[in-house]
C-alpha cells in the first residue's frame, strides 16, 4: 500500500504540470490585456501608463519566462499577489478554502446519508410504485443544471417564503457571538448545501440501487436465505454493507463535480469560498489567483481520489494494490 501511494503521489506531479501549462496557455491565449482592468480613469489610457502597468504586474515578459517565474515561485511556497487586492495569493486562499471545504464537505456527507438509503429502498421495492418514483425523480434530478435549481431555491425559499437567506455566510445587520454565530452560519448553509448535495444524491441513489440489486444476486446471498436467516439480516450484515463498498469509488469520482458546482453555486449565492474567488479572478483577469484557484481544485481531486483508493483497499481486502 505504501509503494501505490508513493506511486500514484509520483504520477500526479506530471499530471499537475500539464495542468499549469493547459491554464497559463489559456489564460495566455485569452482575448484582452489584464492591464487594461487596472487603468487608473483620472490617468487615462496614455500607452506609457498602460505599459507602466504591465511592468509593475510582471505582464512585460515573455510567457515561458513568467510561466518558469511562476513554477519557480510556486514550488518555493510563494503563490505572489493578487493584482486585484495587492495581498498574498495564500492569504486570499486561506481565507476562502475553510468556507469551500465546510460547504463542500457537508454536501458529500448529506448526499452519502441521504442517497444510501434512498437507493437501498428503491432496490428492495424493485418494480414498484416507490421504485419508479425513485428513478424519475432520480433522472430529473441528474437532468437539470445546478444553476437553475440553486436560483429557483432562491427564489422560492428566499424572497417568498423568506425562510432563508439568499447570500452571504453570516448576517450583515446583526452581529453575533458563540454558539449564536454557528447557528447563523448554519443557517446561511443550508440554501447552498442543499443545492450542491440534489445533484449527488440523484445519482448516488441510482448507484447505490444498481450495486444494491447486484449483490441480492449473489450465490452467498441465497445462501444465507437458505439456511434461514432472517431477512432483515441478510440485508444489513450482509447485501448492504458489500454494497457500499462500490459507493466508496463513487464518492471519490464525484468530488470534481462538487468543485464544479461550488463555482457556480458559491457565485449565486455570495459563498465566500474559493469557487467565487475563481470566478472574481477569472473576471478581474486577476492571473496569480486564477492558477492558484485551478492548482488547488486538481489538487483536491487527486487527493481525494487516492482516498477512495485507500478507502476502497481497507474496505475490500481482496483489493491488493501492491501487485498491480
Amino acid at each position: 500500500m505504501i509503494r501505490f501511494i508513493i506511486r500514484r503521489l509520483l504520477q500526479a506531479i506530471p499530471l499537475l504540470l500539464v495542468i499549469s501549462l493547459l491554464t497559463f496557455a489559456i489564460i495566455e491565449i485569452a482575448p484582452g490585456d489584464a492591464a487594461q482592468m487596472y487603468i487608473d480613469p483620472e490617468k487615462g489610457t496614455d500607452p506609457a501608463y498602460i505599459e507602466q502597468i504591465r511592468q509593475n504586474l510582471g505582464l512585460d515578459q515573455p510567457v515561458h519566462v513568467r510561466y518558469l517565474s511562476w513554477l519557480g515561485q510556486t514550488l518555493s511556497g510563494d503563490w505572489g499577489f493578487s493584482f486585484r487586492s495587492r495581498r498574498a495569493v495564500t492569504l486570499e486562499v486561506g481565507d476562502r478554502l475553510p468556507n469551500t471545504l465546510l460547504l463542500g464537505g457537508t454536501a458529500l456527507a448529506l448526499s452519502f446519508v441521504l442517497a444510501v438509503p434512498i437507493g437501498a429502498l428503491s432496490a428492495l421495492k424493485r418494480y414498484t410504485f416507490i421504485d419508479y418514483t425513485v428513478t424519475t425523480l432520480s433522472l430529473v434530478g441528474i437532468s437539470i443544471p445546478i444553476f437553475w435549481v440553486a436560483l429557483l431555491f432562491v427564489q422560492i425559499f428566499a424572497i417568498q417564503l423568506d425562510w432563508f437567506p439568499a447570500s452571504g455566510m453570516r448576517s450583515v445587520r446583526q452581529q453575533y457571538e458563540g454558539w449564536q454565530s454557528v447557528m447563523d452560519v448554519l443557517h446561511h448553509m443550508i440554501l447552498p448545501t442543499t443545492v450542491l448535495a440534489l445533484a449527488q444524491i440523484a445519482s448516488w441513489s441510482r448507484y447505490q440501487r444498481s450495486a444494491l440489486l447486484d449483490v441480492l444476486g449473489q450465490d452467498y446471498i441465497r445462501t444465507a436465505r437458505g439456511k434461514g436467516m432472517r431477512e432483515r439480516r441478510v440485508i444489513v450484515l450482509h447485501a448492504l454493507r458489500n454494497a457500499l463498498i462500490p459507493m466508496i469509488t463513487i464518492v471519490g469520482i464525484s468530488v470534481p463535480g462538487v468543485v464544479t458546482g461550488a463555482f457556480l453555486t458559491e457565485t449565486i449565492f455570495s459563498w465566500p469560498g474559493i469557487g467565487r474567488l475563481g470566478v472574481e479572478a477569472v473576471s478581474g483577469r486577476d492571473y496569480p489567483v486564477i492558477m492558484a484557484v485551478t492548482m488547488l481544485s486538481a489538487l483536491l481531486i487527486i487527493i481525494s481520489s487516492l482516498l477512495a483508493d485507500i478507502t476502497y483497499a481497507w474496505a475490500d481486502p481482496r483489493i491488493r494494490y501492491e501487485q498491480r
